[in-house]
């Protein structure tokens, strides 16, 4: 039997026009409901932008949100999957952890809400951005931003997504350095990032006490399945929750951490379930043998469905 992870994009992956069949299919998730929550309509915005709208923190976030549990809670209807396990890439988590049965879908994207305006608040005080170091792993680019720091700098790690996919966060001054001096720390490229602020990071410390507050009125449920922490890189524990996500405002997303947990606990399916398909991506790198697949939009269940049945039959009779 196959040991099945689900996993939830964040912040990067919405593009205009994401999401039109799930208004259809789940209205009273996506309609009246998420729109007085979020003080928006989410169809127009989503369908329509413009985009510069759409990509700000304060509403991606939300959408992402909201559109990955859609298109989940779809898929499991579809199916009936039981997963083995469960993780979000930063904003997925809180994904994840409704899926989960942690939390309610109303209580999370008021949280999420709450949590995408107080990130794009602090991201406003300070000129700052992210860049992806390519070919370097975490020990490296610790090193770098060590050198970094040691010049009066403020760069840091913020996510650790691959083998050889490390992102860093820090001032402006801070990325200009990084890419005049990238080629004698040894690293092979610099991609700077098209994001508001460096999340993740020591910047994002003005948004944790409103997120802190919030979280402290959540009682968190019971978990269908594991979920994995951003923060810990392992299954989330009763009374660490809250904690954790306010951390993980300001610590590094350990990703490929959490992915090869996940394979160290019997997962050998991943499933990307939401806009996009970076976390599918993320976990061919990270867990090569793993079996991959993307559900981006509800048409792709189908597919991915039979392939997974075909996968338990050809196993089946592996077996026999």
């Amino acid at each position: 039997m196959r040991g099945v992870g689900i996993l939830f994009p964040g912040q990067g992956s919405q593009s205009v026009g994401m999401g039109a069949g799930l208004f259809e299919a789940r209205p009273e998730l996506l309609g009246d409901r998420a729109d007085e929550i979020l003080g928006f309509s989410l169809r127009t915005l989503c369908l329509e932008g413009p985009e510069d709208r759409l990509t700000r923190t304060e509403n991606a976030q939300p959408a992402l949100f909201a559109l990955s549990y859609a298109l989940w809670d779809v898929v499991e209807a579809e199916s009936g999957l039981s997963p083995a396990g469960a993780a979000g890439h930063s904003l997925g988590e809180y994904t994840a952890l409704t899926a989960g049965g942690l939390i309610d879908f109303d209580s999370a994207l008021s949280l999420v809400a709450l949590r995408g305006r107080a990130m794009g608040h602090a991201a406003n005080l300070e000129d700052s951005g992210m860049a992806a170091l390519l070919g370097s792993d975490r020990a490296g680019a610790e090193e770098v931003c060590r050198v970094r720091r040691g010049e009066g700098g403020r760069l840091e790690v913020a996510n650790v997504n691959a083998p050889g996919q490390v992102v860093v966060a820090g001032g402006r001054d801070d990325l200009e350095w990084l890419a005049e001096h990238s080629s004698r720390l040894g690293i092979r490229r610099v991609i700077p990032l098209a994001v508001s602020g460096a999340f993740h990071s020591g910047f994002m410390g003005p948004a944790q006490e409103e997120l802190a507050m919030a979280l402290e009125t959540i009682e968190w449920g019971s978990p269908r399945f594991p979920v994995w922490s951003n923060t810990s890189a392992r299954p989330h524990r009763p009374g660490e929750i809250g904690p954790l996500l306010v951390r993980q405002l300001v610590e590094p997303v350990l990703f490929s951490d959490s992915l090869q947990d996940m394979a160290a606990a019997g997962i050998d399916t991943f499933i990307h379930v939401g806009p996009g398909d970076v976390t599918a991506g993320l976990a061919r790198k990270t867990v090569p043998d793993a079996r991959v697949h993307a559900i981006s939009a509800d048409s792709d269940i189908g597919s991915v469905l039979d392939a997974l049945d075909s996968m338990d039959q050809h196993r089946g009779d592996e077996n026999a």
